[in-house]
């Protein structure tokens, strides 16, 4: 599994069970999901327009690879935990007026991003 996914255990907060399922949803062809929105999409990640008159609003996507996307809800609320980044980004947004829902959405995106691009880029020698 080390080798397998190597950089994945690199990212913060991200452990071997989550790696796995990444790597299981990606499968042997990473490059065959066109853009790291597909890999979001796949994952469950991608926003959802649910705006309504002056109001602009997402909402988390109920579809897609829930096994994906329970890993990165994982990776998500260790990142809140033990992350001072996300940490501090959790309290600029909820300054904002988001709430802690769309918190978490915005940041499952943000790992799916990250996760795409390291499944893309790391080639495993056969």
């Amino acid at each position: 599994m080390k080798e397998l996914a190597g950089p994945l255990l690199e990212l913060p907060g991200m452990g071997v069970d989550s790696a796995g399922e990444f790597l299981v949803a990606a499968g042997d062809n990473p490059e065959r999901l066109g853009s790291e929105a597909s890999f979001a999409m796949m994952c469950g990640a991608c926003p959802i327009p649910a705006s309504s008159g002056k109001t602009n609003r997402h909402r988390l996507n109920r579809g897609g690879n829930r096994q994906a996307n329970s890993a990165l809800h994982i990776v998500v609320l260790s990142r809140i935990r033990m992350d001072e980044r996300t940490q501090a980004y959790v309290t600029r947004r909820l300054a904002e007026g988001l709430s802690k829902r769309e918190v978490m959405r915005c940041l499952k995106r943000y790992v799916a991003r990250e996760v795409y691009h390291v499944l893309v880029n790391h080639k495993v020698a056969a």
